[in-house]
């Protein structure tokens, strides 16, 4: 395994936040911060903290809770998103995936930071941000919602917490189970886009958590039909591209692909083998990361290892030059997952059901 790295996410951060953008390995100031990215690096200083130690990522855990905490708006309870290189914002309040990002990095940190000052301002922004932030329409923002609560519980919050991830586990499964979701086309919309697998990975973890076994199963079923759909030829991952997507009834595009896209499927299928133990997940897990390594459709490196960095994906020309910050990001928790999975493969039923098991 590759040892902790985090020189391009030092080059790319300031004193407010990471930058979005990079041109080449260089940070681009030009299109400024923005709060999905900022939670995004929340949760890969979580990660390093179990190899590294709090004392080294704490400079940019505090920063990066201080972000949330500045993006929060009191009137609307939610998070503006995009703030200029100067620390001005530029847009009030943030989109629904932006403000469900912002709940589960403060969600996670509440669960992984170690008592003190930087938890406590996390739980307290939390438990100010839920009400407004859970009440989310569009699915991959009610996805995180519900993993939000889950760390959120997992850190010792109950009360509106609890209620909370019933209701968007309830409605997150009702999705699931309307009448355009088919057996030959397992997904509530007529397209899938990015981070499709990031739904699936909700249902799993909630649906054990909660005891709802049929959540559970359905998400197993989607992440199933993902991981089929997007394994090619000799066992590489092929992730749906950008350049057009995948609508029902077509064929999915196959480029331009993005780290998301790996990630996304990764930390599903993590969830999916500490709910079940099958190696199936960990197999998708590894063929996931070994996308970033160059198993993928044009055999093409996207991660630079020793820079702890990543390219923004590659299109039929090759690999993208810029190394922006969701793609870095997305692959510092790739590695962090697949160095838990190699050092101690969980067992099944790891995510324990909080109330005894039910298929409802």
């Amino acid at each position: 395994m590759f040892p902790v790295h985090r020189g391009h996410l030092d080059a790319l951060s300031t004193s407010i936040g990471i930058y979005q953008h990079a041109r080449a390995d260089r940070p681009d100031p030009a299109h400024g911060y923005c709060t999905d990215d900022v939670s995004r690096a929340l949760l890969v200083d979580l990660l390093h903290q179990r190899e590294i130690g709090w004392d080294t990522v704490a400079p940019s855990a505090i920063r990066n809770i201080a972000f949330l905490g500045q993006a929060f708006e009191e009137a609307t309870g939610r998070f503006r998103n995009f703030r200029t290189a100067d620390g001005e914002w530029s847009e009030a309040p943030g989109s629904e995936d932006s403000c469900a990002r912002a709940l589960y990095g403060l969600g996670e940190a509440i669960a992984s930071c170690p008592p003190g000052a930087p938890r406590d301002e996390a739980r307290d922004l939390f438990e100010r941000a839920l009400h407004a932030s859970s009440r989310v329409t569009h699915l991959r923002p009610m996805a995180t919602v519900l993993l939000a609560c889950d760390a959120a519980e997992r850190g010792g919050l109950r009360g509106e917490v609890a209620e909370v991830y019933q209701r968007v586990g309830h409605d997150l499964r009702s999705v699931f189970e309307s009448r355009l979701v088919t057996h030959a086309w397992p997904w509530p919309e007529e397209r899938l886009t990015y981070e499709n697998e990031l739904p699936a990975r909700a249902l799993i973890t909630g649906g054990y958590r909660l005891g709802h076994r049929r959540m559970a199963r359905i998400g197993l079923r989607v992440l199933d039909w993902l991981i089929d759909a997007q394994t090619w030829q000799g066992g590489v991952l092929s992730t749906i591209g950008n350049a057009g997507w995948w609508s029902k009834g077509t064929e999915m595009a196959h480029f331009d692909q993005q780290p998301i896209s790996a990630t996304s499927l990764l930390l599903a299928a993590d969830a999916a083998h500490r709910a079940t133990g099958r190696e199936r997940y960990a197999k998708a897990m590894e063929m996931s990361y070994g996308w970033f390594l160059g198993r993928n459709i044009l055999g093409c490196c996207v991660a630079e290892p020793m820079f702890g960095a990543c390219h923004d994906g590659f299109g039929p020309a090759g690999v993208n030059e810029n190394q922006g910050a969701e793609s870095t990001l997305m692959w510092l928790m790739a590695v962090e997952h697949i160095r838990a999975l190699r050092a101690a493969p969980p067992t099944a039923n790891e995510v324990a059901p909080r109330v005894p098991a039910a298929v409802r």
